[in-house]
């Protein structure tokens, strides 16, 4: 390099220090520019006499860029992963893998520039022979100032196109590298949404049948999750994994309105509570390794790093490989050895790239049960000692019942049920043969009084529902605002033409429903508790299991000591069981009421517990959404670790033979709806509820687009096919057993 680019390369050194810092380290900063000034306004002369005093001036800037990396605070490595200099996936695929092509469109021309997929190989050599093992790589994409990468915010499309890539990595038995380079995903609902999409990936990430290893940078909430479920989970040193930006997190912090921005001196107080660097994630279980950047983060021109990236890629895909593996205590051996030296050099040690069957099965129940131990410790457990026993003790008995009951008497009893079905069946073919004359002889004879007619009516008519189901207004609970002597007036009385509405009507005997329009006013979760399920069934479990403050972030113990004394409840998430009509169900459900009904690590180990209670109880299982507003961001990567959690306990209980039903009321959005509620292959929700990734103002702060009036309502979500179905208040009753009796089938559990 002559000394021309590399007062340039100095340049741009210069440059980036003064964008992270932002006005920070400023005497340091000055330093470098003086020095630089000076040296360019010197006489350029020969390139030889220069280069000493260029070779001292390189000295200083790695000098200061080392004391600097001493100081780095959490907003710090925020602004280091967002610059434009930074590392991007294209960087990786040229100088970590040995050849690549990048498939799924090229550049803008691609479906959604942001989500970046090519396949890949490395190569390795074991004595003599060498091995060219295939990967499938799929990643964020940002660039160097690409503005049609969107920075890396992916569209549904994009997240669709890599999980499609991830099936295909699957039917080609070849491990998943993914790069996780995003501020979050964006924010829209059109088909297949930005919620629903992420779901699905979670969803078949929890059970894919080979090793996904993922590197984060720039994780950010559910767009980091969409390809962040992983056997290893790698960060590098100067990357954050948060469930919110630092200033988004200020902006709730501070109650700011449209238009407002907060301080940077709150902005880095957020930052710096809500544990989101590598070391922090790190200390909490949720990453395995961090991988160690030059000072100030890794550029394109860190050719060393690169090396230790590739090696560490390959060392976790081995690693996850042996563990499953059956025999292979050296190669083992040489990679703990290797871990604890300097020698990172594994294109040496061979490990076959590839899984029997039995090893695929390991490989996912592992991955599973990593993340369902996640965040345990986040929540309270106030339940003594001997109830706890007890629970265990209790769960063992009907893991025992439940297997023999179902896994061998219920299966052998259905196959001879299976039998006699198939003889009664041919028995009944012959009868009719037989039976068929005479029927016809004592059918024209008189007397006979129409009756071979009402049966022939019988069959081919619709069946007309029962009235004796409604309960026409006569509510086992009703609100306490029907107490009030006041006039109601409905939202749509202005394009619709509602009258008012006296409260004792509206909230007592219409439950909240308008008599004109049937727009829905948001009632209390009692009413739900009182009015769908049978009268006395309802048993609360684990209600000890209380919302905490894991992350010690400022003033929240006290809204926390408030939200359970307003509401009686200690965490947002109230799980029982039930019955409708008799028949059994466990219920998990958001209660809007307690902090939105967002969901930390309490409510997400409730959620879990429920799922597990219904899969060992071969119940089914229904989620009823009160409201949510999506991850607690007050306990930082704690809550959003529970949308892979809690979707790996929905797809368990799923595979298990499970129905699992989830119905949305009034508001629910964001991290719930993107992955273990949006799962579900049975939502409804009730009418007048809004649905979506992200609310109005969210939407337009990020992408600056006006959305109309309607666009998260429950029908909108009907059109783009994210919800079955939308059920009026006043059935819900009749429509969860109808759905129990349809969906479920005569065993409601085992199809």
């Amino acid at each position: 390099m002559d000394n021309e680019k590399r007062v340039q390369h100095l340049v741009e050194r210069l440059g980036y220090i003064r964008d992270i810092f932002g006005g920070k380290h400023n005497e340091n900063i000055e330093l470098l520019a003086t020095r630089l000034a000076e040296f360019s306004q010197r006489d350029t002369g020969a390139q030889g006499e220069n280069g000493p005093a260029l070779a001292t001036l390189e000295d200083l800037f790695t000098f200061v860029e080392r004391k600097l990396e001493a100081e780095l605070t959490p907003m710090d490595k925020v602004r280091i992963v967002r610059h434009a200099q930074r590392i991007c996936l294209r960087d990786i695929l040229e100088n970590v893998y040995d050849n690549f092509t990048e498939i799924g469109g090229k550049d803008e021309y691609s479906i959604d520039p942001s989500m970046l997929i090519a396949r890949a190989y490395i190569t390795r050599r074991s004595g003599k022979k060498t091995y060219h093992q295939p990967v499938m790589v799929i990643g964020q994409e940002k660039g160097h100032g690409e503005e049609f990468r969107n920075g890396g915010s992916v569209k549904p499309w994009g997240n669709a196109k890599a999980l499609h890539y991830m099936k295909v990595a699957e039917t080609e038995g070849i491990p998943i590298h993914t790069y996780v380079f995003t501020p979050g995903s964006f924010p829209v609902e059109d088909y297949p949404g930005a919620a629903q999409q992420i779901a699905r990936n979670l969803y078949e990430m929890a059970g894919l049948r080979v090793p996904v290893i993922a590197v984060f940078s720039e994780g950010g909430s559910g767009g980091a999750e969409a390809i962040g479920l992983a056997d290893r989970r790698l960060m590098l040193s100067h990357g954050y994994y948060s469930v919110i930006s630092p200033e988004g997190g200020a902006a709730i912090e501070g109650r700011l309105r449209h238009g407002q921005r907060a301080t940077p001196e709150l902005i880095e107080k957020c930052a710096q509570q809500l544990r989101i660097t590598a070391a922090d994630n790190l200390r909490s279980g949720y990453i395995d390794h961090v991988i160690d950047e030059p000072p100030l983060g890794a550029r394109p021109y860190h050719f060393d790093f690169f090396r230790t990236l590739r090696q560490e890629v390959i060392r976790a895909t081995d690693e996850v490989l042996l563990g499953v593996k059956g025999f292979a205590p050296l190669r083992a051996m040489a990679l703990r050895r290797r871990r604890k030296t300097a020698d990172l050099d594994l294109d040496s040690v061979y490990v076959r790239w590839s899984l029997s069957s039995s090893a695929k099965d390991r490989l996912v129940a592992r991955r599973q049960r990593k993340f369902l131990r996640l965040a345990r410790a986040a929540c309270k457990d106030r339940r003594p000692v001997m109830r706890k026993a007890a629970s265990m003790w209790w769960d063992m008995w009907w893991d025992v019942y439940s297997t023999f009951k179902y896994d061998l008497f219920r299966k052998h009893q259905q196959k001879i049920a299976y039998v006699l079905e198939e003889v009664d069946a041919e028995m009944q073919v012959l009868k009719e043969k037989v039976l068929k004359p005479w029927r016809r002889i004592t059918c024209a004879l008189p007397g006979s009084g129409g009756a071979c007619e009402d049966t022939a009516r019988d069959l081919t008519t619709l069946s007309e529902w029962d009235e004796t189901e409604q309960r026409n207004g006569n509510w086992s609970y009703v609100s306490p605002r029907a107490k009030q002597d006041r006039a109601i007036t409905c939202p749509n009385a202005a394009t619709h033409g509602c009258l008012d509405l006296w409260a004792p009507d509206l909230f007592g005997e219409f439950a909240g429903v308008c008599t004109s329009c049937g727009h829905h006013f948001p009632m209390e979760y009692q009413w739900y508790l009182h009015n769908v399920f049978d009268e006395g069934s309802v048993f609360e479990f684990n209600a000890e299991v209380e919302a905490a403050n894991p992350l010690s972030f400022e003033g929240f113990d006290v809204k926390l000591d408030q939200a359970k004394q307003k509401t009686g409840l200690k965490s947002g998430c109230v799980t029982f069981e039930a019955r409708i009509d008799n028949t059994k169900v466990v219920v998990a459900m958001l209660v809007a009421d307690f902090r939105g009904g967002s969901v930390g690590a309490a409510e997400g180990e409730k959620f879990i517990q429920a799922a597990e209670r219904a899969k060992k109880k071969r119940y089914p299982f229904l989620a009823y959404v009160h409201g949510t507003a999506g991850i607690r961001i007050q306990e930082g990567t704690n809550g959003v670790i529970q949308m892979p959690r809690c979707t790996i306990a929905v797809r368990r209980y799923i595979e298990a033979g499970g129905l699992y039903l989830v119905l949305y009321d009034t508001n629910s959005y964001a991290g719930p709806v993107a992955s273990f509620l949006g799962c579900s292959p049975y939502q409804f929700a009730v009418r007048s509820s809004n649905i979506g990734f992200a609310g109005p103002g969210v939407i337009k702060e990020t992408t600056g687009m006006d959305i109309p009036p309607d666009y998260h309502r429950a029908y909108r979500a009907l059109s783009r096919g994210h919800i079955q179905g939308i059920w009026d208040r006043r059935d819900i009753r009749a429509n969860v057993k109808q759905a129990l009796l349809t969906m479920g089938g005569r065993n409601l559990y085992y199809r």
